[in-house]
């Protein structure tokens, strides 16, 4: 029996704020342990919370980006658990009343675009961080209570390729949002994965299964390539699946089960008794559509229309948005924007990653780069020599055409000289010159590079090989 994967995901993305959700306290990475904490978020009896004003913007604000409705009544309900890394034994989390609800996220899979439609997108703190050492544990509360944004899909995603491609999506739109830095590495992006398989076809659901804190796209790809194979051959070997609550083992390569599966009621929810329900007004709201940008996919579309850019390169600059902008403010500079994407890709953004240079640390202004294929397409310098102007265009913050005066780069176009170099190099390499005469036509492409080797490269390549070719055929194989 061929069976199908129904996949929904729970990814939980730190908000881009200053302070924590309750309280004044910073929220930064990289403190040393349990410096960023007061009170508040670390529990003490007697304390009261008070929400974070820009996080519960952003959260509105992720709402309007990713097609939901903004709820005119928010409230905070408590999640009674108890864990090492919650202080106060509860979350203060958005249950019954979400501030944001039914929205989609549309993204490019497998040659066309895929809907994953969003359930709700709900406002909640986060915990502290565990270490476990060689003879005991600790915990770092600098990460209690930070404003963390709970995004759950609906079970629309049907593979771990499609749940990858849909996790790029929607941190690129977050980060186009400013809404997080979604930064992988300091813990900012988390997901929760809810996976279960039923017969092709079926109506019914299989038995869920949750794979806790994936910290990596490709953790949960790779988790979810496993765990729809175990699935599929617990099924078809006359096993019985029961939601549970599993792990990923990156080392093994394997999920393993930590428990069977809470519901809902184990949390005892119930209103949060110390802060009031969130009424957003209609001047709140129309204010943070204001603050509503371009989404990738739309800007791909539009640099793929407007810039005649190929699918490939106009996803590499969204993706790299800053790359992206600093293209965009060139191209509507240039006749040529493919010109200036393949120098922004090939050339400067090697070049950025070599020297760990960021945009905004530039030297050269972004004309620079519009004046380097202006001199390129009048045959003013080859596309060698501009290699070489390029390099120190970057070095240096030198225009283009200053440096080509400076340093005597530009194209040798005079036939004198160039049917000189073309004469010592037939006289120098008479074998490849027999090559071509006898039919051989590759060997007029050793003869150029030798020209161009012998000019450094100034030699207009063009007119090196019309006249190597034409001495290369007159009868005495030298002189036209």
């Amino acid at each position: 029996m061929d069976y199908e994967a129904v996949i929904g995901l729970e990814t939980h993305v730190q908000l881009k704020t200053k302070s924590k959700m309750w309280c004044g306290c910073a929220n930064e990475f990289g403190a040393p342990p349990n410096t960023n904490v007061c009170p508040v978020c670390l529990g003490m009896p007697g304390v009261l919370p008070v929400a974070n004003d820009q996080a519960l913007r952003l959260t509105a604000l992720t709402g309007i980006l990713l097609n939901c409705t903004v709820a005119r009544l928010a409230n905070f309900d408590r999640k009674n658990y108890f864990y090492p890394d919650v202080p106060k034994n509860y979350q203060i989390t958005q249950y019954s009343q979400p501030s944001t609800v039914s929205g989609y996220v549309d993204f490019e899979f497998a040659g066309r675009v895929a809907r994953v439609r969003i359930t709700r997108a709900h406002l909640e703190e986060d915990v502290g961080k565990n270490f476990h050492f060689d003879r005991h544990s600790g915990v770092d509360f600098n990460r209690a209570g930070v404003p963390l944004l709970e995004i759950v899909s609906e079970p629309d995603i049907t593979g771990a390729d499609m749940a990858y491609e849909y996790l790029n999506a929607l941190k690129d739109i977050l980060v186009y949002g400013g809404v997080s830095d979604c930064d992988m590495e300091k813990g900012m992006v988390r997901c929760d994965v809810n996976v279960s398989v039923r017969p092709k076809g079926a109506k019914e659901l299989g038995a869920k299964i949750e794979i806790k804190n994936m910290n990596s796209f490709s953790g949960v790809r790779k988790a979810l390539e496993y765990e729809i194979r175990r699935q599929v051959q617990v099924v078809n070997s006359g096993g019985t699946l029961v939601q549970s609550t599993r792990r990923w083992d990156d080392i093994a390569g394997a999920t393993e089960e930590m428990r069977t599966k809470e519901h809902a009621h184990d949390y005892r929810y119930f209103p949060e008794p110390d802060l009031m329900p969130f009424a957003p007004t209609d001047d709140w709201i129309a204010g943070l559509r204001q603050r509503v940008v371009e989404l990738p996919l739309a800007r791909k579309q539009r640099f793929m229309t407007d810039y005649q850019l190929p699918a490939t390169d106009a996803q590499t600059f969204v993706r790299d948005l800053p790359l992206g902008n600093y293209f965009e403010a060139i191209a509507r500079q240039s006749k040529n924007p493919k010109s200036v994407a393949n120098w922004v890709i090939n050339n400067l953004r090697a070049k950025m990653a070599e020297s760990h240079t960021t945009v905004a640390e530039l030297k050269f202004k972004p004309e620079c780069i519009v004046e380097l294929i202006g001199l390129v397409e009048s045959k003013a310098i080859s596309t060698a020599i501009a290699q070489q102007v390029f390099g120190e265009m970057f070095d240096t913050g030198e225009s283009p055409a200053a440096i080509v005066q400076k340093k005597g780069l530009a194209q040798v176009s005079d036939t004198g000289a160039l049917e000189k170099f073309c004469e010592e190099v037939i006289a120098a390499h008479p074998g490849p010159a027999a090559d071509f005469k006898n039919g051989k036509a590759a060997a007029l492409n050793f003869l150029k590079g030798q020209v161009m080797k012998l000019s450094q490269g100034k030699a207009n390549p063009a007119l090196v090989g019309e006249i190597l070719e034409r001495k290369l055929k007159s009868p005495s194989g030298t002189i036209a």
